[in-house]
């Protein structure tokens, strides 16, 4: 069989000038995206717009009608829809399904090892609110690590762009800083209680390790299944960012009543991640 260093130029992998077939064989040569390959990013791209854009639609009815939980079902479904969304356009389809699902194990793992021992959180249940709750589970609680996952990730890569271990830690404390919103929340609602309140709204400071512990093995999850050279999506880090705005806005002035501590606390930790990501997006 002819290959392109048998057909004569000594230039290992291009065809000899004057070839008949060398314009089929460039053809060939081409990456498989062509611009079929460079429309699936665009259209998942789209797609996450437009899921990230139901999901602040449902935060708004959310906060308006807190007692309605199929809207926090919503919020959720519609947050790891966006996420996943974002993160095929970064990284294909495959990898970022596959570093979703595994964010989505490891977050299911933590929490159902976390009701039965106590550890890595502390001693809490749930409830029995929310549903479907496959093994005492809440699914959507799984579907939450996987999307705030998904964008933590993203963040941290911006912030940090080398050096794996910061970039790991970036991510952790990324994620974090969420549960500063989401425990106080949650906890509002009546879908989880702890067996030992704590100092930060009933929540003790044992949950805020074990969410750092489990978020370092969620980042480097992700990073090993979506690889990559993608410095950070850019989707993945506004929603992060939306996530952020709307959890500040809504501890200040939609839900009653205002947590002006929460408020300052989740945004502050949150907004100083977003700010760092967009800052190095800016200065590109």
């Amino acid at each position: 069989m002819e290959t392109w260093e048998t057909l004569g130029t000594g230039r290992r992998g291009r065809p000899p000038a004057g070839d008949a077939r060398a314009p089929g064989l460039r053809r060939l040569a081409r990456p498989s995206g062509g611009a079929g390959g460079r429309r699936a990013p665009r259209l998942f791209a789209a797609a996450g717009t437009g899921l990230l854009a139901a999901m602040v639609a449902a935060q708004v009815a959310s906060g308006l009608r807190p007692g309605d939980l199929r809207l926090t079902t919503l919020v959720v479904v519609l947050l790891a829809a966006a996420a996943l969304a974002y993160a095929a356009a970064a990284h294909t389809l495959p990898r970022a399904a596959g570093a979703f699902a595994a964010a989505v194990a490891a977050g299911y793992a933590a929490e159902w090892i976390g009701t039965r021992t106590g550890l890595p959180f502390g001693r809490y249940r749930y409830t029995g609110v929310l549903w479907p709750s496959p093994g005492g589970v809440p699914l959507i609680v799984a579907l939450a690590w996987g999307g705030m996952g998904l964008a933590a990730h993203a963040v941290a890569r911006r912030v940090v762009p080398g050096g794996r271990a910061a970039r790991l830690a970036a991510g952790a404390l990324a994620l974090t800083a969420w549960d500063l919103f989401l425990d106080p929340q949650m906890l509002r609602l009546g879908l989880w209680e702890w067996a030992q309140p704590g100092p930060y709204r009933g929540v003790p400071v044992s949950n805020f390790i074990g969410w750092f512990l489990v978020s370092l093995l969620v980042m480097a999850l992700i990073g090993r299944i979506a690889g990559g050279p993608e410095a950070g999506s850019t989707g993945l880090v506004a929603v992060y960012t939306v996530m952020a705005l709307m959890e500040t806005v809504g501890f200040a002035a939609v839900f009653r009543p205002p947590d002006p501590l929460v408020a300052t606390a989740g945004g502050i930790a949150m907004g100083a991640f977003a700010l760092l990501a967009w800052r190095r997006r800016w200065r590109k």
